[in-house]
């Protein structure tokens, strides 16, 4: 069924205090393997007479091996894999076609009570959406580690401007130095912002106030579908930029720079794909609670930036464009509550750019406050002014030559919906 999951048909039949399940699952990551002495496969199947649709849908425990009395991995269960899938990327992970029940029935534990599968399910969601919003930071990390490496060795031209005489590394370049700072000021903003939606979730899980703890929460239910959509598109634009730097040899498998785009290309899929990110965003997310939570987002933003008074060139432009986007996303979010409330379809057909906007935005405003924090740290004598000085440039030039897209996007969002819906299909 895909992500339509009121269409699942694995089917589970009650065994007595169990269920014996029959259906197939596809684009199992690990589905089958032999690391472990069992494997535990959570599946979504309807019991006999559920009602139709989502609410009809309970969660289950199928084993591998069904436990004997000691705990221990006992007989195979009827649950199989059928083939592993051939992939663009992450070849060293099998992709399993699983078959349940091909004869009695695999045998199933419910989780929990019967029709609630969906609710339990998006416990794990959200968490291994934040996960895979990680992963997409983490291959453009290493695609810039590794891109920023070449650059520094491969001795190739003479920059057009005054240089050590005779050919240089391509680093000296200005357009490879653009590209490494595009990939290394990106690969900043999206770890800022992971980190950000991780500190609310812990807050949110274990702050001593309750009000604390629920406002916590709710910021980083926000962040979640715009770390994971955000940070995986823009991985991947990275990664790709990896390419670029390395020239013709980033082509060439030897270098490995291919990989990083390959395997990082599926991180938009897993999980759901950025369009369900962010029609979570916008319906769940925004929508739900008529903008509060974005709302008290932007004015902790707007207040922080306004508080920064550092007189650091690259700070001041970092504030002034982080402000900048704000305004502009304060005018999108408008935009969109609008929709909700009166033509949802115009919100949906804008919203993968609001939430690239989102992820635009705020990745500029923590990097406007880690330049700020760089800069005082620079005046006070730090001695790690390598590192500190490379903070001023990240978000100089993410303020420059990044966060500008945050006005393109708010523009696609408070204008562009009727150029989609007034499209025939048949036109396409």
């Amino acid at each position: 069924a895909g992500s339509d999951l009121a269409a699942v048909r694995t089917r589970a039949v009650p065994d007595g205090a169990n269920y014996r399940l029959f259906g197939q699952k596809i684009f199992i990551t690990y589905g089958e393997h032999d690391f472990a002495s069992n494997i535990i496969h959570m599946v979504l199947a309807r019991i006999d007479g559920a009602p139709p649709g989502v609410k009809g849908i309970s969660l289950f425990i199928v084993p591998k091996f069904i436990p004997d009395a000691a705990g221990e991995p006992g007989v195979r269960n009827d649950v199989q894999c059928l083939s592993i899938e051939h992939k663009l990327g992450i070849h060293a992970s099998p992709t399993c076609v699983m078959a349940f029940g091909q004869q009695d029935g695999a045998v199933g534990y419910l989780v929990g009570e019967p029709n609630r599968g969906l609710e339990y399910m998006f416990v794990m969601m959200n968490a291994a959406r934040l996960s895979v919003g990680l992963e997409g930071y983490a291959v453009a990390e290493r695609a810039f580690q590794q891109a920023a490496e070449w650059a520094r060795t491969r001795i190739q031209g003479k920059p057009p401007v005054a240089a050590p005489a005779g050919p240089v590394p391509i680093i000296h370049h200005p357009d490879v130095r653009r590209m490494l700072l595009s990939m290394k000021s990106q690969v900043e903003a999206m770890r800022a912002l992971g980190l950000y939606a991780a500190y609310q979730l812990d807050l949110g899980g274990g702050h001593p106030d309750e009000a604390t703890r629920v406002a916590a929460q709710a910021r980083g239910d926000l962040l979640i579908p715009i770390v994971k959509g955000w940070s995986t598109e823009t991985g991947i634009e990275v990664a790709s930029t990896g390419i670029q730097v390395h020239g013709g040899m980033g082509f060439i498998e030897e270098t490995g720079a291919a990989q990083a785009l390959r395997d990082v290309r599926i991180t938009t899929i897993y999980e759901g794909t950025t369009a369900i990110q962010a029609n979570d965003l916008i319906g769940r997310k925004v929508g739900r609670d008529r903008g509060a939570a974005i709302g008290a987002l932007l004015a902790d933003m707007a207040r922080e930036l306004g508080a920064i008074d550092s007189g650091e060139a690259s700070v001041q432009v970092a504030k002034q464009a982080a402000l900048e986007g704000v305004t502009a996303l304060r005018e999108a979010v408008a935009t969109i509550l609008d929709a909700m409330a009166n033509s949802p379809d115009r919100a949906f057909a804008v919203s993968v750019p609001f939430l690239k906007l989102c992820g635009y935005v705020m990745g500029g405003w923590l990097l406007a406050r880690s330049a700020d924090v760089a800069a005082r740290r620079l005046a006070a004598g730090d001695a790690d002014r390598e590192f500190l000085a490379g903070k001023l440039a990240s978000a100089r030039f993410y303020a420059d030559q990044v966060l500008p897209q945050a006005g393109a996007l708010s523009r696609v969002v408070t204008r562009g919906a009727a150029s989609v819906l007034e499209v025939d299909p048949a036109l396409l």
